[in-house]
């Protein structure tokens, strides 16, 4: 093709072929940048305006997906009132029976105190969790994962 009937030719000689003086047909410019930039300060209210929020980026790791959280004993010792009420913790004798799976635990650390005899079923234990709910008058059923 000859250069003369190109296209291009057309904007030859006008200094800002047809863009402005400005952006040139450059960067983000007007927009306030290109994409999500601007998301957290100047574009701010747009995510409150339509509940936009950062998108994942890669990947969860299979093994990571299905694993629960693990409790503390003080944690646990300070729950025991609100469990009871909601019937997921039982009063038998002098002691408590509260069953970890069923609230979602697997594991029981021994972080902080315990104040009662507790029986507790779960799946792992630490070693300074069982030694604290010895000492308290509680045990430890350990159940198997199914």
């Amino acid at each position: 093709m000859a250069t003369r009937k190109r296209r291009v030719r057309k904007q030859r000689g006008s200094r800002s072929c047809g863009w402005g003086t400005c952006g040139q047909h450059r960067d983000g410019g007007m927009k306030g940048g290109r994409g999500k930039s601007g998301m957290r300060k100047h574009k701010w209210t747009y995510v409150i305006r339509y509940g936009l929020t950062r998108r994942k980026i890669g990947f969860s790791p299979i093994n990571e997906i299905d694993k629960k959280p693990p409790i503390n004993i003080g944690e646990l010792d300070s729950r025991i009132d609100k469990l009871m009420a909601q019937g997921l913790a039982e009063k038998k004798g002098q002691k408590i029976e509260i069953d970890l799976t069923k609230l979602g635990y697997e594991k029981l650390l021994g972080s902080g105190k315990i104040s009662r005899p507790i029986d507790i079923k779960v799946i792992k234990c630490s070693e300074n969790a069982a030694k604290k709910i010895e000492e308290a008058g509680g045990s430890i059923i350990s159940i198997s994962k199914e």
